[in-house]
């Protein structure tokens, strides 16, 4: 019997981030075969992020960079000739992008088993964020593997008809292995680092809001705000025109995975409306404002690392503000916790596919991104 073979596909810095752990395993199985697909969503950013874990991408399609439905269309399009000449038991994808979305309802159509990395997150609103609350729901219900990051969103998937795991978060496993390669750069400059990110679609409209805020914020001569701009330039437009050339608020360009983690670590307080960002922080330990109304991702506010605030900036100042006058309020919400797991939802995820393909082969994880397969 040959090997199994195992198609994954993605394109954004994020997915690279989070499959990088798990690619580097499923690259190592002896029992399977894989490649790993790059869109193009992200172009460089992703093969930078892989870079970072010594992975890299089989195939690039390097997309055009169209509208959503045109950059669908094109993976589309793409899959056919991808899926003949390798004919993959299963096409892997990572979280509710638009090229896993477009390639997940490919593979389901051409009667292609489907695995979803990060299944089960739900917003509660089916149209925020848009596309991603579409996507995932849409992935969700035709997944033949769904791989759950904590028990909350397996519970989500209840009524879906494939098999759930709850593995964990595999971005978790990369932010521990890179921590321990990218270790702590201790802040000397006396004030309170204060990181700030924000670039969602639906944000853009609000930016003139959350620079009001941070804007006041820097009023205060004990704080120091970095804010890594996005690359987008509907972001990075207003955002130099309504923050540049403040001396308390330092406007950086987009930033490496370990540099961010660096500064995370280095951060008192963390202003955000990333989900990555919003499953990091918790493990280590630094509060957390989401810029958002709403979240899929409860498990950072259950375990009191996190707060919704969303972009009115009497929210954001308020609560920003009782964090940097009230150290005993921030220590509560400082405490490391681990809702997404310690680092080995990796290693749970291909133990899950092996066993669901049948191979032969365990393995024992021996450290980040080392296995021994038996």
């Amino acid at each position: 019997m040959g090997p199994k073979r195992i198609l994954t596909i993605a394109g954004t810095r994020p997915e690279a981030i989070k499959l990088a752990p798990l690619v580097r395993l499923l690259d190592r199985h002896p029992a399977i075969e894989h490649r790993l697909v790059a869109t193009g969503q992200h172009k460089a950013a992703f093969h930078e992020a892989l870079a970072h874990f010594g992975v890299s991408a089989d195939i690039d399609l390097d997309l055009p960079n169209l509208s959503l439905d045109g950059f669908a269309a094109e993976i589309a399009g793409s899959m056919p000739g991808l899926v003949s000449p390798f004919a993959p038991d299963l096409v892997l994808v990572q979280g509710d992008t638009t090229s896993a979305w477009a390639a997940a309802l490919t593979a389901h159509a051409a009667g292609i088993p489907v695995g979803h990395v990060e299944a089960g997150l739900r917003s509660g609103n089916p149209d925020l964020p848009f596309p991603e609350e579409r996507n995932r729901r849409e992935i969700d219900a035709i997944a033949t593997l769904l791989f759950a990051p904590s028990e909350a969103a397996a519970d989500n998937l209840v009524g879906c008809p494939g098999i759930i795991h709850v593995t964990g978060n595999s971005g978790i496993d990369a932010l521990m292995e890179m921590r321990a390669r990218a270790p702590l750069t201790l802040h000397e400059s006396g004030h309170k680092l204060i990181l700030v990110t924000c670039h969602r679609r639906e944000a853009i409209p609000r930016l003139p809001d959350l620079a009001h805020a941070l804007l006041r914020i820097a009023e205060r001569e004990d704080v120091e705000i970095v804010l890594p701009v996005h690359g987008n330039p509907a972001v990075a437009r207003p955002v130099h025109a309504l923050l540049g050339g403040h001396p308390r608020i330092s406007l950086e360009p987009p930033m490496s995975y370990p540099a961010l983690i660096r500064l995370m670590d280095a951060a008192h307080l963390l202003l955000t409306d990333s989900g990555g960002l919003q499953e990091e922080a918790p493990a280590l330990g630094l509060p957390t404002l989401i810029l958002r109304d709403n979240t899929e991702r409860p498990e950072s506010i259950a375990c009191g690392n996190a707060r919704l605030v969303g972009l009115d900036p009497a929210r954001i100042i308020r609560a920003a503000t009782h964090l940097l006058d009230h150290p005993a309020a921030h220590a509560a919400m400082a405490r490391p916790a681990f809702p997404y797991g310690k680092g080995d939802s990796a290693s749970r995820i291909v133990e899950a596919i092996a066993a669901w393909l049948g191979t032969p082969y365990g393995f024992v994880l021996e450290s980040a991104g080392a296995a021994r397969y038996i």
